[in-house]
């Protein structure tokens, strides 16, 4: 079992997405991506999220936000905040300046995970002996590579597709990771996907996974998310 103390929860913020700028700031439902993600924060049962958590954030509108929630920011690099994904130690350049073994990160433009999928995540990962955790989405579909072959696995019994009957896979729900921060230095984060047992898969449920990444997504969650809050209003 992992020590309680020494794993620490982050949300990786920026206001410079190519696809979709200040999408972190933007307008959602009366409020932000990011004050949804951090009210959920606040929530949180398995850490103390005034303790153990911080918004790694380079601009001050995001760094605003956490101090508006009594939340702890990292003072993000200029190079971490407009990096694309390598070299990894530039993008998650907290990797060596927080006193933590192991980290947890959330996904803030995930509008619909919930504060307790997040506690229940968190307290798996104390539990099990791999260092990497990865949360994935069940799926019940036909696949092919990119040279059109199937590669899920047809069921002999079926003379035409049938989602009911299809082996399952699993999908990248790109929510909920977890991994030791001395190997990000080396390029690595959470593990191998290629050695078995390396990373364990987490599975989520498909709705809290809804990720926004274009403008359509974002009017399509804003909207999801209205008619949802309404109806916990006044349910």
């Amino acid at each position: 079992m992992k020590d309680p103390k020494r794993i620490c929860v982050i949300v990786q913020t920026r206001l410079s997405s190519q696809r979709l700028p200040e999408k972190m700031i933007k307008p959602f439902a009366g409020t932000t991506l990011t004050d949804i993600c951090l009210k959920k924060i606040r929530n949180l049962k398995e850490i103390n999220p005034f303790e153990d958590f911080y918004l790694s954030a380079y601009e001050d509108e995001l760094k605003d936000i956490a101090k508006n929630h009594g939340l702890k920011s990292f003072e993000r690099s200029r190079e971490s905040a407009f990096s694309e994904g390598t070299p990894l130690g530039e993008m998650y350049d907290w990797w060596d300046k927080l006193d933590y073994d192991y980290c947890i990160l959330i996904n803030a433009c995930a509008p619909f995970l919930e504060s307790s999928t997040i506690d229940s995540f968190i307290k798996y990962y104390r539990e099990i002996e791999e260092d990497g955790l990865f949360g994935v989405m069940k799926k019940k579909n036909y696949f092919w590579d990119k040279e059109g072959k199937l590669i899920t696995p047809w069921t002999k019994t079926e003379s035409c597709m049938n989602t009911k009957t299809v082996e399952h896979t699993f999908e990248a729900a790109h929510c909920l990771y977890a991994g030791r921060l001395d190997t990000i230095g080396d390029g690595i984060w959470m593990g191998d996907f290629q050695k078995p047992g390396d990373i364990e898969l987490y599975e989520m449920e498909e709705q809290e996974c809804l990720d926004i990444d274009y403008p359509w997504q974002f009017i399509m969650c804003e909207s999801i998310y209205k008619q949802k809050n309404k109806e916990n209003y006044h349910g």
